[in-house]
């Protein structure tokens, strides 16, 4: 089982990037759940999702307290909540954020993760350019894609097409495109320096 903990702030599209992904995961004949975890329900509170995808069905129910991938919609969350419990050794972790590990000030949380295990990606700025709102969940989602290859571009595509029908769906698709490709220079990048 492949389990996935998606850490943003309210409004950002951390419920919706949750479902999209099992809507994803659906589209390749796996069993997937998405479970949203509300504490206070406003805009720019901490927000948590999970996302579960295995070959079998899934009879979890419990938050993710083990995830194979963290993403991090929102870095701010770093000095507010430990948004690191629980990663497993060889995890991975997808930051929304044009910054180093080093400017964030997390080098020491990440260290122990694998050579190319960790991925930066501008995805607010990428959501600005291509969809001009500040909502980064279907732009990590491409670059999701990319990193941990257990979700292929094209039906993250369809399940950004049936989440957003029209317009708002083609520029969000756009700018999962633009990360995906990011994320895949990023990673063989630093499989070349490791």
């Amino acid at each position: 089982m492949f389990q996935i903990r998606i850490h943003g702030r309210g409004g950002q599209g951390v419920v919706s990037a949750a479902e999209m992904l099992s809507v994803a995961a659906f589209l390749e004949d796996k069993h997937a759940q998405a479970v949203p975890s509300f504490g206070s329900e406003r805009m720019g509170a901490p927000v948590v999702a999970f996302c579960r995808i295995d070959d079998q069905p899934i009879r979890l129910r419990e938050p993710v307290l083990e995830p194979d991938i963290l993403i991090i919609q929102d870095p701010t969350l770093f000095n507010a909540i430990d948004v690191f419990n629980g990663l497993t050794e060889d995890g991975h972790l997808l930051i929304n954020t044009g910054k180093t590990i080093e400017e964030l000030g997390i080098e020491n949380a990440v260290e122990h993760l694998p050579d190319g295990h960790v991925c930066t990606v501008p995805a607010t700025d990428i959501a600005l350019t291509h969809v001009k709102r500040p909502v980064p969940n279907a732009v990590l989602l491409g670059a999701l894609s990319a990193v941990t290859g257990v979700i292929k571009i094209d039906s993250v595509i369809e399940a950004i097409e049936t989440k957003f029908p029209g317009k708002v769906g083609q520029a969000n698709i756009t700018a999962a495109k633009v990360a995906y490709a990011m994320a895949q220079t990023s990673a063989l990048q630093e499989a070349t320096h490791a």
